[in-house]
């Protein structure tokens, strides 16, 4: 009798498990991905980089299976399509992204074409789980660090990035990982002197011939300016 009360007991706590996972933070976190709730507006058509410009190397991108794969030598493949005529101010962005091991990358926002180099202006989302870089994914490059990954590789993840005057939010699977609002009066670093919040499009990285990142399902929600 203990025996089959021990039983139903232990069954009845997966059960309760199994609902928490279906219906709590897992699930909010995809649903905050894949819904599609009215105002976001794809950016990425699944097939083909129409509406993206590549600079330096455009040998480092390309679109496999529904994703941008990003692999390859320095180089950033930015926004140029004509929604908001590829320049945000106030935004909610989203995208699915999973990161191979050892890889690294980055979402730019508030960005600008340029031909070579590392974007100059705006800021960078970090993409990095395992790469030897200390300063892990969601954190605010140079600004607002993470240096503790909140999630893992091989993995598709829900990144969220939602900016709304100064203030710049960002999700990763649905936990907060980084709310930052820049100050009045702010500096950015020596090295990153154009490392602020003005308006732009977005940006992603090719880090190095190692790393290896796919994204898929990119949108955009524009918000009121």
């Amino acid at each position: 009798m203990k025996k089959t009360v021990f039983m139903a007991a232990v069954a009845v706590l997966f059960a309760l498990i199994a609902l928490f996972a279906s219906t709590g933070i897992a699930a909010d976190a995809k649903k905050s991905c894949d819904n599609d709730e009215k105002g976001w507006v794809s950016i990425f058509d699944g097939k083909t980089l129409t509406g993206w410009k590549a600079s330096e190397r455009p040998e480092s991108f390309r679109v496999e299976d529904g994703a941008i794969v990003v692999n390859g030598s320095r180089a950033h493949l930015f926004y140029v399509g004509p929604l908001k005529n590829h320049d945000f101010k106030n935004f909610e962005f989203k995208a699915d992204v999973m990161t191979m091991p050892k890889a690294n990358s980055g979402i730019y926002i508030h960005t600008r074409y340029q031909d070579k180099g590392w974007p100059d202006w705006g800021y960078e989302v970090q993409v990095n789980h395992s790469h030897g870089d200390p300063k892990k994914s969601g954190g605010l490059y140079d600004i607002k660090d993470v240096f503790e990954s909140p999630a893992k590789d091989n993995v598709w993840l829900c990144y969220n990035i939602i900016v709304r005057g100064k203030r710049i939010i960002v999700k990763v699977d649905g936990k907060k990982v980084v709310d930052f609002t820049e100050p009045d009066n702010f500096k950015p670093p020596k090295n990153h002197p154009l490392r602020k919040l003005t308006h732009g499009t977005f940006a992603l990285q090719a880090h190095d011939p190692v790393s290896k990142v796919l994204f898929k399902n990119i949108k955009v929600k524009p918000l009121d300016d």
